[in-house]
């Protein structure tokens, strides 16, 4: 079994360029720490440093072993600050990434569940770019990513993809753009003006889709990254907008716009993204829980069931 003491040693011979260096780092002799990494070598049966006049370089396993062992400390610092904010605070640190393209509403629906743990915990959300995220969760910096997309393979992360629900589309209008829409959905979409979500993104692909299928074009006046800036000019009258169905209502009564049509055959899925295969974390599994409890229970499928009229649950 590798001997984490010796692993140190090398450490910080290999950051500081030396072992005289890292023994005064250390306060120790520098014949201790020359002991100590002959005995990582000998139980690794290769040489980590070779001398290259007055100097120590790493060799090929030593530049391996030397990157493993950066994420090791990474770690062991990280779980330092855990426990210490845990004793400050009474609880423990739960960090939450959440992707740009997630509506604000749904994140906080399901972030809510943590607040009403038995053990108080400190929530600490990050929004951005789901690459940023998944690379932080990576290396441990957050605990759980909310993403409509799945961990893509080619990024190299080792991470699960959990399932927490999914929602049909529904399409809304201010009250004058809207009149008379309602009666002849979908085919009052063919050259309606129609404000959509940024390419790229999955309420975009699954309304792009759902489009295809029904041979309709819009008329596109705008584009935004942003959902809430999206549903503000949508207020205005400008367009019809796509919304997840399982926050339509709570859209209808926060921007006073009314729903022309729904569509539940193409469906956005929304996935807790965690280092775990099996969940075990008590902040995650109240995310999961409310998700399919009470967020999602209207729209998740049934068990080998199909709804009439729409394409088979994946």
């Amino acid at each position: 079994m590798l001997n984490y003491k010796q692993l140190y040693y090398f450490w910080n011979v290999a950051k500081s360029g030396g072992v005289i260096r890292a023994a005064k780092h250390l306060h120790v002799t520098p014949q201790t720490i020359s002991h100590q990494i002959g005995e990582l070598e000998a139980s690794l049966g290769t040489h980590l440093f070779r001398r290259v006049g007055k100097r120590m370089e790493l060799t090929q396993a030593g530049e391996v072993a030397l990157s493993r062992a950066d994420e090791i400390f990474q770690i062991g610092n990280e779980i330092e600050l855990l426990v210490r904010d845990q004793a400050i605070s009474g609880g423990f640190v739960f960090r939450v990434g959440v992707v740009d393209t997630v509506p604000k509403s749904i994140a906080y629906q399901l972030l809510s569940a943590t607040l009403n743990l038995s053990e108080p915990i400190r929530l600490v959300c990050h929004n951005d770019k789901p690459e940023r995220l998944f690379g932080e969760l990576a290396i441990h910096r957050l605990d759980l990513v909310i993403a409509d997309q799945t961990l893509p393979r080619e990024l190299g992360v080792k991470a699960y993809s959990h399932e927490l629900g999914q929602s049909g589309v529904t399409f809304c209008a201010s009250p004058s753009l809207a009149e008379g829409l309602a009666d002849s959905f979908p085919a009052s979409l063919q050259n309606a003006p129609m404000l959509m979500p940024s390419e790229g993104t999955s309420l975009r692909a699954v309304v792009n889709q759902w489009l295809s299928k029904n041979h309709l074009r819009p008329h596109i006046v705008a584009e935004f990254a942003d959902t809430a800036l999206l549903k503000a000019f949508g207020h205005t009258g400008l367009g019809i907008f796509p919304v997840p169905s399982v926050i339509a209502d709570e859209v209808v009564r926060q921007y006073g716009v009314r729903i022309i049509g729904s569509s539940e055959s193409e469906m956005i899925r929304f996935y807790a993204i965690s280092l775990e295969r099996r969940l075990k974390h008590p902040a995650v599994l109240a995310v999961r829980n409310l998700a399919r409890t009470n967020l999602f229970q209207s729209t998740l499928p049934l068990p080998h069931a199909r709804k009439a009229g729409s394409d088979p649950p994946c």
